[in-house]
């Protein structure tokens, strides 16, 4: 299981699950464009690379899926898979998806940003917390 939604009064938030802090910043990913359309029907034709630096591993996060929605905003894409590799608080991530298109992918929600409230990181139970405003 990448994520479980939690319960939350007006926005997403999700428990993050993953081995590694790049296989959980993958699925924080995931958990993102899943919010927003099936991801399942998300074909990764198309590839982009991101990197970013950031003083702390939240703000890495937070600065990640932000990149992500702006790139789903401005551009009207949306992304299936996440190939990332961490260097203490650098990250190097090969996004694949592909533009929205209105025949095949369903909006579910209108993910407006990414916040630092609830934001959590449990090393012990290799999970985070995320929340999404919508």
């Amino acid at each position: 299981m990448r994520y479980r939604l939690l319960e939350h009064t007006a926005d997403a938030m999700v428990e993050v699950h993953g081995e590694t802090l790049e296989e959980r910043f993958a699925n924080a990913a995931y958990a993102l464009f899943d919010q927003i359309t099936d991801v399942s029907k998300i074909q990764p034709t198309g590839e982009m690379r991101i990197q970013i630096e950031a003083g702390t591993r939240e703000q890495l996060l937070v600065d990640f899926l932000q990149e992500l929605l702006f790139l789903h905003d401005a551009e009207n894409l949306v992304f299936s898979r996440f190939d990332i590799t961490m260097d203490g608080n650098k990250l190097d991530a090969h996004i694949h998806g592909e533009e929205f298109d209105d025949e095949r992918h369903t909006k579910r929600s209108v993910v407006k940003g990414v916040t630092y409230h609830k934001l959590e990181f449990n090393d012990a139970h290799k999970t985070l917390v995320v929340l999404f405003d919508v």
